[in-house]
């Protein structure tokens, strides 16, 4: 009976976890309207003046509108300056290429093997994946153009009207995004604080009226890991007056300490006291009026906290975050001195063109060994059988090409679901129900704009369904902008589908058997890698500058966060492999999940146990008890270090906490900081966090002692296991 029903349970939770999962992805987010609205309208105005002035790849240039805008000016600037760029390199070596290869139909061939395989060698060695792809891009939408039988005159011109698509399609994006700059009336680094100021409230609010919010206390925690480093690059790039910039990394530092202390009462559910309640509440209004300020470039007017030093504390760190919120006041008051509370922004990483080990590791050129030969696949049998329109399935080689199976897989299902949606229901939909009742280009326009911001919403997703929404745009405008004219013929549909189902079983055939890297061994090289990273802070700070040590909690905050994302999203790749060892894999895959949770609740507990280490203004603790919180971190610090041993298969006994450590940092308090002394407030925070800590550290440690051995897919060299 159990067996019979186990289908039946796999495919509702597969159901609830595909319905949660669009839940989450689609779900609003400050920023993402306006995002949107500025795809929309690039993409748009490209279209209008590609049927206006009848330029040639009209489709390409809208995808580029659609995808090249970025959450700030700058970055998009950015992008356009290296799209320009690229466009350059790839052009001159399709032209130089077509000028010495062109004439022999054999060198024309070896030429574009090689030039394929480059391509792919390049996507995986070059520092810039965003640059790489460019080149790409355009290579394997020109390289179909010089098979065709026309006039060498009009291949060239094609391949330049290409570029010039494209190329005048980023300006118009860069133009759209410098005047929403100009209208918008916040920045988008003032925003980034209120975000974080609007959560906290709502998470106090909901605790001040006893009913958890769980939303808020995931967004708070999601904060906490994701840190502010982004937000004090954002700030060294600005355009800032000296002191306003000074000031607002000051409100950057404390918005960072305010939303730490927050997380850390998502671990706390002691009663609350009808006078905390108060004060919770009476905090909630200030922050309020601190973002009010923030929006309108004034001085915040808090209300007045009473003295509550002697008070009984029934909620952590209360009277922290209240000075918290008043030191953000004397910031733009000018009162307070800032130089304590603006670490330098983090380094800009050095730029290089390819990566440190682009010529040393021999898996960039299998990377390019099996890309090209997937893609060398697709073009000889597009030739061979005469159907040009098949070209598309290099393209979907080029984009789907990742580092493991299961990636890669997971690019391939969104591509070809895109592939399907625009093309096939919204393309071919179209071509059916509505271009026959359309007769102007403004009936076309609102077609246009309804597709766009569906799949502009899409696009605006996380990582792991972006890419569904740029497919539904591309397959789509494929079949519409390709020429000046309502296209009524499906062939156009029909031929972009079956390109991207001969790309895809291209890569299956080649790309997934040639060194394939499976997603579960990325898995658990990440999480290993993220072991090792909280064990280093764990022992921090290892400097005694108290600025050198902040930037470097900082630069390990912003690493493990983005290990958590990573881990993630390579989790969903596993579930697209199979193959004998699914199960296992499967296994894995949800163990290292768990494992995570775990971890990053460690993570949390740490970071606001770090500023007791880093001894912040008003987190200033006894010598003893700072003495016995280093020997605490070191023991936690070598248990993650042993774990991460183990998981890889190296040798060695297992390392088990002590009850030392925790019971001597107990006894040490006790024995030096009296129940109502002025330390209690932080010691009711301060044990249990270190106790939270302990526990975890203690539940993952047996955990990975008894399962790793049997679910291990890695030998002690980090190979995959048979």
């Amino acid at each position: 009976m159990a067996t019979a029903a186990e289908p039946v349970f796999q495919w509702t939770r597969s159901v609830a976890w595909l319905r949660d999962f669009l839940r989450e992805e689609l779900a609003p987010y400050p920023g993402r309207s306006i995002l949107v609205a500025r795809m929309v309208v690039a993409a748009t105005i490209v279209m209008l003046v590609t049927m206006v002035f009848r330029i040639p790849y009209g489709a390409y240039g809208a995808v580029y509108a659609l995808t090249i805008s970025r959450e700030n000016p700058d970055a998009t600037l950015k992008a356009v300056k290296t799209i320009l760029i690229t466009f350059a390199v790839a052009v001159a070596d399709v032209l130089v290429g077509a000028l010495l290869f062109s004439g022999d139909p054999l060198l024309r061939l070896v030429w574009v093997i090689g030039t394929l395989f480059l391509t792919f060698y390049v996507l995986s060695a070059l520092a810039n994946y965003t640059a790489a792809t460019r080149i790409g891009y355009l290579l394997v939408i020109t390289i179909p153009l010089w098979d065709q039988r026309i006039t060498a005159e009009l291949k060239v011109e094609d391949t330049l009207w290409a570029v010039a698509a494209m190329s005048i399609a980023s300006i118009i994006t860069a133009v759209i995004e410098l005047i929403f700059a100009r209208l918008k009336p916040w920045d988008d680094l003032t925003m980034s604080i209120v975000e974080r100021l609007q959560w906290v409230t709502a998470l106090l609010r909901s605790r001040a009226d006893g009913l958890p919010d769980p939303t808020s206390e995931q967004q708070v925690i999601r904060l906490t890991t994701l840190g502010t480093s982004r937000l004090r690059r954002d700030l060294q790039r600005s355009d800032y007056s000296p002191q306003y910039a000074e000031q607002m990394g000051a409100v950057v530092a404390f918005t960072g300490r305010l939303v730490d202390i927050a997380a850390s009462l998502t671990y706390f559910s002691h009663p609350i006291s009808d006078e905390d309640r108060k004060r919770l509440l009476r905090l909630s209004e200030n922050i309020d009026a601190t973002i009010d300020a923030l929006l309108n470039k004034r001085i915040p007017q808090l209300i007045p906290t009473r003295d509550e030093q002697t008070a009984t504390e029934t909620i952590p760190l209360l009277r922290e975050m209240e000075r918290t919120v008043s030191l953000i006041a004397e910031v733009f008051a000018g009162t307070q001195a800032l130089a304590s509370f603006t670490p330098s922004a983090p380094a800009e990483p050095r730029k290089s063109l390819f990566l440190p080990d682009a010529f040393s590791n021999p898996d960039h050129l299998r990377f390019g060994l099996k890309g090209g030969l997937a893609a060398i696949l697709c073009y000889i049998t597009y030739n061979l059988v005469d159907w040009p329109g098949l070209s598309t399935a290099m393209a979907t080689c080029l984009l789907t090409a990742l580092t493991t199976i299961g990636a890669s897989r997971q690019k391939q299902v969104l591509r070809f679901g895109g592939a399907v949606v625009g093309g096939v229901i919204l393309g071919m939909g179209a071509q059916i129900f509505i271009l026959p009742a359309i007769d102007s280009i403004t009936g076309f326009t609102l077609l246009f704009v309804a597709v766009t911001i569906l799949a502009a919403w899409f696009a605006t997703s996380g990582p792991r369904l972006s890419y569904f929404g740029v497919q539904i745009a591309v397959a789509f405008y494929l079949i519409n902008l390709q020429e000046f004219k309502f296209q009524t013929s499906l062939a156009a549909a029909r031929d972009r589908t079956a390109g991207v189902m001969l790309g895809l079983f291209a890569m299956w055939l080649v790309f997934d058997q040639l060194w394939g890297a499976p997603a579960v061994v990325a898995m658990q090289r990440t999480f290993i890698a993220t072991l090792r990273l909280l064990a280093q802070l764990m022992r921090e700070p290892r400097s005694s500058d108290l600025r050198v040590a902040i930037e470097r909690s900082y630069a390990l905050r912003e690493t493990i966060n983005t290990n958590f994302e990573t881990l993630r999203q390579q989790a969903d790749g596993v579930v697209l492999e199979f193959g004998s060892s699914r199960g296992r894999d499967l296994a894995l895959r949800a163990q290292l999940l768990d494992w995570q949770r775990e971890l990053r609740s460690v993570f949390v507990a740490r970071v606001t146990l770090l500023k007791y280490r880093l001894r912040l203004s008003g987190f200033e603790l006894p010598e003893p008890v700072e003495a016995a919180q280093h020997q605490f971190d070191d023991t936690i610090a070598a248990m993650l270090e042993n774990m991460a041993d183990r998981l890889e298969g190296k040798t060695g006994q297992p390392v088990t906490i002590p009850e030392s450590p925790l019971a001597h940092l107990e006894t040490v308090v006790q024995d030096c900081c009296p129940a109502e002394g002025p330390f209690s407030a932080h010691l009711r925070t301060f044990l249990p966090l270190s106790r939270r800590i302990d526990g975890f550290t203690r539940s993952l440690n047996q955990e990975i002692s008894s399962q790793s051995a049997a679910l291990l897919r890695l030998d002690p060299a980090g190979a995959e296991s048979p």
